[in-house]
């Protein structure tokens, strides 16, 4: 079964203009208008006519919501692919059909227009062994509250602006937040929770593992520690501090388990190693942290799963802290992360419906080729379907993903390619990530 109803999505919450914060009121009045509604459907009872009628009425919505893509005061809510049924129509071109499945996939990098510190600090992290004694929830939030802060980014002079977490790593105003909380941005303000502001400065900012570096001008704050994320157990317990929903429910505590460990996940067209929590985390926890039972914080919340179709609770990801180090430290030293090997292309899932009307193999279909890659200058293209790297066959993106990882940047991949009804070997050579997506 196709994973198309439903999809994965960062996020953070922007504080937008008068109108759209009426509209956000007036949801308490609607639920009121709904219990009503079913209090007087009780009374009638409900026909099988009516029935009926109230599911195929539902149906349309799904289809007509499902198609819409917006952006509300600087928040953009992704389309989720259709996927044709077998009794749907599909179109007799491939071509057609996957430009509308895949629609929303992107690949490009983020942009951010923060002005820039001029002079990086001389840092590094380091994971921390794990303390002996565990914290209660009490003690816990007493002790690393005070290092998570808000992010307000604005843009030019639009009226709404994204908001977002961070959590101090140093002491001296050093703060670490995710990159899409700063997307498209000219200026930053952090807030700590007793209402003092401080303009930001960006350090760095990297897209594809969602990890950003600000500074600011600010001594003597509360600095949080890493963890290692890599000695983590399905059930170890865990708690997450953020800003949800806005400036109201700053600093929220929620707590949960870690639910799964290595989750690979795609966004964006980038492939992503996550952990997973059904810890509550929504939207403008993006960039603060997850924490374990020692105060530790072992992940960045980023990402949450989310439906057009029915209701989804406690699946949410963060960035693991072996990951976070590695990023940061690159940050402070460059400016960037330097020497991550990539393909240069962006590819997706064949849904087994695609493959029977189309008559194609088992692979990854081709949506985009990056300039400034080695694949595109070998004449991979749109379209093309990858059965295999280096003779092992690939299915999913983290399949390609795990082969690329062990490899450095100028190593080769051998691509199987199919086109056309024609198979061809392809050799390319591995680009550095900022040569195709900075």
């Amino acid at each position: 079964m196709s994973q198309n109803w439903y999809h994965s999505q960062s996020w953070y919450a922007p504080l937008v203009s008068e109108e759209t914060e009426t509209t956000a009121t007036a949801a308490p009045a609607a639920d009121h208008a709904s219990e009503k509604t079913q209090r007087k459907n009780e009374k009638k009872g409900l026909t099988p006519g009516r029935i009926a009628g109230l599911v195929i009425i539902l149906l349309l919505v799904i289809v007509g919501t499902s198609l819409a893509c917006w952006r509300v005061g600087g928040e953009q809510t992704e389309t989720i692919p259709i996927l044709p049924n077998e009794r749907s129509e599909m179109p007799d071109n491939p071509a057609d059909f996957f430009e509308q499945f895949y629609e929303e996939i992107e690949s490009s990098s983020v942009n951010v227009n923060v002005p820039v510190l001029q002079e990086r600090p001389a840092m590094t992290i380091e994971l921390q062994e794990t303390p002996e004694e565990e914290l209660t929830l009490q003690e816990l939030y007493e002790k690393c509250a005070p290092a998570i802060v808000s992010i307000s980014a604005y843009e030019g002079e639009s009226v709404g602006y994204n908001w977002g977490s961070g959590v101090v790593i140093r002491e001296d105003g050093v703060i670490l937040t995710n990159t899409h909380v700063l997307e498209d941005s000219d200026r930053a303000v952090v807030t700590f929770d007793d209402g003092s502001e401080y303009e930001a400065k960006l350090i760095g900012a990297d897209s594809i593992s969602d990890i950003a570096l600000l500074k600011i001008e600010a001594t003597g704050l509360t600095a949080v520690k890493l963890g290692e994320s890599a000695t983590l157990r399905v059930g170890d317990r865990v708690a997450a501090i953020g800003n949800p929903l806005g400036e109201e429910f700053r600093n929220t505590l929620t707590d949960g388990i870690i639910s799964a460990i290595e989750r690979g996940m795609t966004y964006h067209g980038r492939s992503m190693t996550l952990l997973q929590t059904n810890t509550a985390i929504n939207e403008g926890n993006s960039g603060g942290a997850l924490f374990n039972l020692y105060g530790q914080v072992i992940g960045i919340t980023n990402m949450k799963m989310m439906s057009s179709y029915s209701s989804i609770e406690g699946i949410g990801f963060a960035i693991p802290s072996a990951t976070v180090c590695g990023v940061v430290n690159a940050l402070m030293r460059d400016g960037e992360v330097k020497g991550r090997p990539a393909i240069g292309i962006t590819v997706g899932a064949i849904p087994d419906n695609a493959k029977e009307k189309y008559s194609l193999p088992k692979g990854l279909y081709v949506t985009d080729v990056s300039d400034g890659s080695d694949a595109k200058e070998k004449g991979i293209k749109p379209g093309d379907i990858i059965t295999a790297v280096d003779g092992v066959e690939v299915c999913t993106t983290e399949e390609i993903s795990r082969i690329k990882d062990a490899l450095q940047v100028g190593d080769t991949m051998t691509m199987t390619v199919w086109r056309d009804g024609e198979t061809m070997e392809i050799t390319i050579s591995l680009v550095d990530t900022n040569d195709v997506y900075s």
